[in-house]
């Protein structure tokens, strides 16, 4: 329908048709009560474009479109499934300077980093295109009157919610594995970034993939969100985002007893121990806005002093804000002015709460865009103590909390000390004391002398409050198919 795309042109000059409907039966529709969402660049504040809102009445078309399609998609081939997904790949690399600055646009994010966000789903959807056809049980051997063995199925008709800060990314990670297991989809983006996976849309029906296969309907996560996570013919609900939320979707969910996935928030530690290599500590500390960010820095005392000043000043020098199209930016702006006025509101908590604010901690007035756009200096705060909010909870932006440790046992400790269990990060030359420390931390991904360089062959997911099952290597795979075990007596006789 001509009515459901429009044609823009991106701050860097990209042109570019923007579907705006919502994606069912590879058909764009619009909502059933014509509701919309505007999606605001905040960079400037302006608005890039609306596109429909999908009511609890939309979300039950693409539900049964999803199940019709079930009944032949699971039935296709593991190798013509992959030859599919090969293809979406290839189409992905072909609009990947596109699909990067419509993210850019849309979300904020440096386009250097958006870039490498699509070069990534183009190897994922590549990776679980191989996977496609080895998606297999085994025979388990038990005595001469048994053959037994066992099938890995599809579980069915998938709700995939995705979040904000990665929209194609954390759509490629739940898609790949899905689609490779012979699953149906419905997929609802973030409110706050539709754009960039409904220009992919067209390419899931350029690529071949049937009606009903894939549909996304973009919507609130009021409505849309919990319709999905409610409905009684979704098998499984898959969700990145707040804990908060998904606490919610879990209770949504067990209306029938969904299979969830659950990839959640996260306050990730980063142990400095003072035989490490401080400059590259320092270097790695300093990295972006993504849930699995260590953003508790916990740093041996004989070290600390050197390590905050190093920190800094690396902040200082690498920390560049700006216009996210620009070469050279390092940080954007916040993706709404609601997660603004939050990262805001924790300075102000931080403050009160009696750290010590050692650098940053105000809005950043953008030269670029007159003054407009969610921007906030990268804020850090020193001498933290673990009662803090800003030690324990999940701010989301430009926002590191520090604080001192004496030995092994009271830097583990205190990495533990939080609901969370998503990612940490142990800085030490000493690698027996490192395998030692990453055994006893808490958490679902430990990086040693590193932190964020995750792969898409490994496997992502937190413990505690950060999450359920993983995503990602072939664990993603187990989270989209059922293991069914069939008996056959070739003997026994009552």
């Amino acid at each position: 329908m001509g009515d459901l795309h429009v044609d823009l042109e991106a701050p860097n000059g990209t042109k570019y048709v923007q579907p705006t409907g919502l994606f069912i039966n590879n058909e764009w529709v619009k909502s059933s009560k014509g509701e919309t969402i505007t999606s605001i660049n905040p960079t400037d504040e302006s608005e890039i474009a609306k596109v429909q809102a999908a009511s609890e009445e939309d979300i039950d078309i693409a539900v049964k479109a999803a199940r019709t399609a079930f009944k032949s998609w699971r039935n296709v081939s593991g190798t013509d499934r992959g030859k599919l997904l090969y293809k979406l790949s290839q189409l992905a690399e072909e609009h990947k300077d596109i699909l990067a600055t419509i993210d850019t646009w849309d979300n904020g994010k440096p386009y250097g980093d958006a870039t490498v966000d699509i070069e990534e789903i183009i190897e994922v959807f590549r990776y679980y295109g191989g996977y496609s056809d080895k998606v297999h049980g085994q025979v388990i051997d038990t005595t001469t009157n048994k053959f037994a063995y066992t099938i890995r199925e599809p579980i069915g008709v998938c709700g995939q919610i995705i979040p904000w800060n990665f929209p194609m990314l954390m759509a490629a990670w739940k898609l790949g594995p899905a689609l490779a297991c012979g699953n149906t989809v419905v997929l609802k983006p973030a409110e706050q970034t539709p754009l960039s996976i409904l220009y992919f849309a067209n390419l899931i029906k350029e690529a071949g993939f049937p009606p009903g296969v894939v549909n996304i309907t973009n919507g609130y996560g009021k409505e849309a969100g919990a319709a999905l996570a409610s409905h009684l013919d979704v098998d499984k609900i898959a969700f990145t985002g707040s804990t908060t939320t998904a606490r919610n979707i879990m209770k949504m969910a067990a209306v029938n007893l969904k299979n969830i996935t659950l990839e959640t928030g996260g306050k990730s530690p980063l142990l400095v121990f003072d035989d490490c290599d401080l400059e590259q500590a320092v270097k790695w500390s300093h990295f972006g806005q993504v849930c699995t960010a260590t953003s508790r820095i916990l740093v041996q005392d004989t070290i600390y002093d050197k390590f905050i000043v190093a920190f800094k000043e690396q902040v200082k020098t690498a920390s560049v804000i700006g216009d996210p199209f620009a070469e050279g930016t390092f940080q954007g702006p916040q993706v709404t002015k609601a997660q603004y006025e939050r990262v805001l509101s924790y300075i102000d908590a931080g403050k009160s709460e009696g750290a010590t604010l050692y650098h940053g901690g105000q809005p950043h007035a953008n030269p670029s865009s007159n003054g407009k756009g969610y921007f906030v200096t990268p804020t850090v705060f020193t001498d933290v103590r673990n009662d803090m909010r800003i030690w324990q909870e999940e701010v989301f932006g430009p926002f590191v909390v520090i604080a001192s440790f004496k030995t092994e046992d009271e830097a583990v400790e205190r990495a533990n000390n939080t609901v969370y269990g998503l990612g940490s990060a142990v800085f030490t030359k000493d690698l027996v004391r490192a395998h030692r420390v990453a055994r006893n931390i808490e958490a679902g991904m430990v990086w040693i002398n590193s932190t964020q360089d995750s792969d898409f062959r490994i496997p992502f997911g937190g413990v505690k409050q950060s999450g359920i099952g993983r995503e990602l290597g072939e664990a993603g795979l187990e989270a989209y198919s059922n293991k069914k075990a069939v008996h056959v007596n070739m003997g026994t006789t009552l």
